[in-house]
């Protein structure tokens, strides 16, 4: 049986205020959650700081009081999903937890995305950002084990794999390098729409996540290793949101934001685990099918067209949290060398590529270099959850794995 939002209505906009006994909302406990429940809570939170985002950006650039109030009245309510969304996740984990959680959802929530992505182009896009966020969970659960003295396993489970990506001392580029060429909203499928934003805004919030909480450590080595990353995120946020046709309409981009709330929500309904957080995602479904359809009403009035033209008439196959550990390791045997040129991709570390790294590097080793070091002379070693053998470019490259 097929879900069509567009035919569908939800909790009516005057009905989904909540007093704060209802907005204070139980978190998930951080020793028996499912990893992949909280992998969803922070891509839903993602998802709600995006639309609050772009509905005020909106607003700054619509001279409409009657629309700027509409706006207002949809992004609190979208506000206050947002905060019992965020709101789920454990006060007793630590930030670095919390990023570990955070790298989870950038593998597995792209690896997904590149898997289901119909356009060759953009399924590229997606699976040369996913080696990148591979290698910053490496180098965070090397940080996790020398500040916090635990292992990343704690936290994902054995449900994605902990080793070396790209490396991220590599992922600097020229900044004009990260700018990619835009679908045709006119040819491209609703699903690549639907991707393009959900990727976007969770990176988004990882490179707002960063660089908020960064500061916040004492120790040298984490404040660096996050500042670092952080910069790589705002590269990461530069490519995603590049593929978004600039010339959607703001009320075409209000749809396509209010649908993909749909989705993502119908999504996470469908797969949830817990049968609490189940029940949270299925009310905050039936509030977006409203504001969704509000924006629609939107949409007619100012760009005169049907939503048909532009959405999916029935949601796609829900967005699945899962193990995507073959798929990486088929990638990191494939792309581990590729780096960018304009909007495009080489293996050659191309004349203004080497220009950046030696700006940026200036004969200084990163902080996501260091923190490899650091571990093999506190510990002996350095950190890794390898479940399918080793690393399948040393695999090649090492004889002892021969």
């Amino acid at each position: 049986m097929t879900f069509n939002p567009l035919e569908q209505r939800g909790i009516p906009l005057d009905k989904q205020l909540r007093n704060w006994r209802e907005l204070d909302v139980e978190p998930v406990d951080p020793d028996k959650a499912d990893p992949y429940t909280k992998c969803r809570i922070i891509a839903m939170n993602g998802i709600e700081v995006e639309a609050s985002l772009f509905s005020h950006n909106f607003a700054r650039h619509c001279p409409d009081m009657d629309v700027k109030r509409q706006l207002a009245r949809i992004r609190n309510l979208e506000q206050q999903q947002q905060k019992v969304v965020n709101w789920l996740l454990p006060g007793q984990s630590s930030v670095l937890e919390t990023t570990i959680s955070y790298e989870q959802v950038a593998v597995d929530l792209t690896c997904w995305v590149a898997r289901m992505e119909p356009d060759p182009y953009l399924k590229q896009a997606y699976e040369f950002g996913v080696l990148e966020d591979f290698d910053h969970l490496y180098r965070y659960a090397n940080l996790y084990e020398i500040i916090e003295h635990r292992k990343a396993e704690k936290i994902v489970d054995n449900l994605t794999e902990v080793m070396p990506g790209r490396p991220t001392i590599v992922q600097h580029r020229d900044p004009v390098d990260n700018v990619r060429d835009p679908y045709d909203k006119n040819k491209t499928a609703p699903l690549s729409k639907l991707h393009a934003l959900t990727i976007m805004a969770a990176e988004q919030q990882t490179m707002n996540f960063y660089m908020n909480t960064g500061p916040t450590y004492m120790e040298p080595i984490a404040r660096q290793l996050y500042q670092e990353i952080a910069l790589i995120e705002e590269e990461h946020v530069t490519h995603y949101e590049s593929l978004v046709d600039p010339g959607e309409t703001w009320w075409e981009q209000l749809v396509n934001h209010e649908y993909n709330e749909c989705y993502l929500y119908y999504s996470f309904m469908e797969t949830e685990s817990d049968p609490r957080i189940k029940q949270i995602w299925e009310l905050h479904l039936n509030m977006e099918l409203e504001h969704l359809h509000a924006a629609i009403e939107l949409f007619k009035r100012h760009d005169g067209r049907d939503p048909a033209e532009i959405l999916a008439p029935a949601m796609p196959k829900p967005v699945t949290f899962e193990p995507n550990k073959g798929y990486i390791r088929e990638l990191l045997a494939t792309q581990i060398d590729l780096t960018t040129l304009g909007a495009g991709y080489v293996r050659e570390a191309h004349e203004r590529f080497q220009r950046y790294q030696e700006g940026i590097n200036d004969n200084v080793k990163p902080a996501t270099e260091r923190i490899i070091d650091m571990n093999r002379e506190k510990n002996g070693h350095e950190y890794r959850l390898e479940t399918d053998g080793p690393h399948p470019v040393e695999r090649l490259r090492d004889p002892q794995h021969a």
